[in-house]
């Protein structure tokens, strides 16, 4: 992997990190989530339009793009109601752990590719930080009483399921989409769906917009980041690429720890860097 790649991975890592934990900060992270696609875009609208006139939109990439719409809408759902009830540096990693170390595991009957020693490896690591996350301490005063789980991780393992579907169909659709268009157009789409969010839940979207250069920031941080990947993906091999990106789950823990005071940075440390691991040898073993 050649240093610009990695420099430019990197920094896609630390701007995905970044928006997400404006996400948890937000008052309704759903809403935030729904306005900063908004935002994203109206930032992307311009390189999406200018591409398809160029290349225009092929039939065969419709249903892959309708379904990309509609998993990525209830993947900001999902990941809206895990920031609403769980602790940053828990949700992030169980989320981008799950959804990397599945994509595997669901490639094998869609695609058939089969699972290597080393992604088994990897998978089995990732679900080790998991529960390692769920083992210190500070995630068991976390935990409601009665409860062997922390807040959130229902919807954080929901939301891992999600990305790794949506990964999946992903894979299919940018190869009879550019992938500029087909985000644009994913976007535009999510948008679209979360209209009713004016109607039902007037005043929390007028609330959620009066910090509406923290949605600007998310928004354009967001596209930011899967530009910069897009570009990394030209430069080196795709293994690599979402190894590096990961970095962003060793970043949670000290984002959580440090900057939204979510407890001791060492426990949250240990589990992320686990399954950074295994991320690290699923993405290797492709």
């Amino acid at each position: 992997m050649t240093a610009g790649a990695l420099a430019l991975v990197l920094c896609a890592a630390v701007l995905h990190a970044g928006w997400n934990a404006l996400a948890k900060r937000a008052a309704d992270p759903v809403i935030f989530l729904w306005s900063a696609t908004a935002c994203g875009t109206a930032l992307l609208l311009p390189f999406g339009a200018w591409t398809l006139a160029r290349t225009g939109f092929p039939a065969a990439a419709a249903p892959f793009v309708a379904g990309t719409i509609a998993l990525h809408a209830f993947y900001f759902y999902a990941l809206g109601r895990a920031y609403g009830s769980g602790a940053y540096s828990l949700v992030y990693p169980v989320a981008r752990g799950l959804g990397v170390a599945l994509v595997p595991v669901l490639a094998l009957p869609l695609f058939g590719e089969r699972l290597s020693p080393l992604g088994t490896a990897g998978v089995a690591l990732v679900v080790t930080g998991i529960v390692a996350l769920h083992s210190t301490p500070a995630a068991l005063v976390l935990a409601a009483p009665g409860r062997r789980l922390q807040a959130g991780t229902g919807w954080a393992v929901v939301t891992g399921l999600t990305i790794a579907t949506y990964s999946v169909l992903d894979k299919a659709g940018v190869g009879r989409l550019h992938p500029v268009p087909y985000m644009m157009l994913l976007e535009a789409g999510c948008l679209v769906l979360g209209l009713p969010l004016l109607r039902v839940r007037a005043e929390a979207v007028r609330r959620e917009w009066r910090r509406w250069p923290w949605i600007l920031a998310a928004g354009a941080l967001s596209a930011l980041s899967y530009m910069l990947v897009l570009v990394a993906f030209g430069l080196a091999k795709t293994g690599y690429v979402v190894a590096a990106r990961e970095l962003s789950i060793v970043l949670s823990a000290v984002i959580g720890s440090l900057w939204l005071h979510e407890g001791r940075l060492g426990p949250r440390l240990v589990g992320a860097g686990v399954i950074l691991a295994g991320v690290v040898c699923v993405a290797l073993a492709r």
